[in-house]
């Protein structure tokens, strides 16, 4: 029997700030066999000939990246979302270890799933829409005293960990019943479903509080384990529902 075409990971750089950080973290994927980078609004543009120079011998990694301009966009063909982060956050969310996340990664990517890992900014870290948009964060057990990581140090972390869950055992497997996991498009297509229809039925009051009520609703719907099935029921249901008030 052929071995299982296994789908590696996305780590995606989201608006990193310096060239330099961008090369190194391309050279510590590579180091674990990684090279699908993505990008995502560069401060100093790119190409970027300052990345190139860190990247020390992973040249094919920055050839290959692929660059956005916002993190939806990154993300869309993914089928789950972990988000890098050593702060406190005020959302709900499954919190992983990296070595659990790494595991999580492969058995999805054994079923031809793309999982994306997102880092942040050098200064700042994530924001948290980005955080709002993953289904889990991933906590580097660092010192709680300095636990700020450098970016490539934290992709290094991860990429050591996918190396190591990659001669793991194949993992037990969920019987999909003839459907898929839904795509991040997908789940976003759904979202501005119901944002929309809930905005016509008033539901986002006062104005002033509309914009922390999507962020919300959008962590809500990043918990749910969709599959492109359930996205389906969930567009009828709203669709029924509006088709309904206005037979009166």
């Amino acid at each position: 029997m052929a071995a299982a075409t296994l789908t590696p990971p996305a780590f995606v750089l989201v608006r990193p700030q310096m060239g330099e950080n961008i090369g190194a973290s391309a050279r510590a994927m590579l180091n674990f066999g990684l090279t699908h980078l993505r990008v995502v609004a560069p401060r100093d543009g790119w190409p970027n000939e300052r990345a190139v120079a860190l990247a020390s011998g992973a040249g094919r990694v920055l050839d290959q990246v692929r660059l956005s301009e916002t993190t939806a966009d990154a993300v869309g063909d993914c089928t789950m979302v972990f988000a890098t982060t050593a702060r406190d956050r005020d959302l709900t969310k499954p919190v992983y270890s990296p070595e659990a996340a790494m595991a999580e990664a492969r058995a999805r990517g054994l079923r031809g799933e793309r999982v994306a890992i997102l880092f942040g900014p050098e200064r700042t870290g994530l924001e948290n829409d980005d955080v709002a948009r993953a289904d889990a964060i991933v906590s580097v057990p660092t010192n709680p005293a300095f636990a700020s990581l450098n970016l490539a140090q934290c992709v290094l972390v991860m990429g050591y960990e996918w190396r190591r869950a990659t001669d793991a055992p194949a993992p037990v497997e969920v019987a999909m019943a003839g459907t898929q996991w839904a795509s991040h498009a997908e789940r976003d297509a759904l979202v501005a479903h119901y944002e929309e229809r809930l905005a016509a039925a008033g539901f986002f009051f006062p104005e002033g509080k509309a914009a922390a009520m999507k962020v919300n609703l959008r962590n809500l719907w990043s918990r749910l384990p969709l599959t492109r099935a359930d996205v389906q029921i969930f567009h009828g249901m709203m669709r029924q529902m509006v088709r309904w008030k206005e037979r009166g």
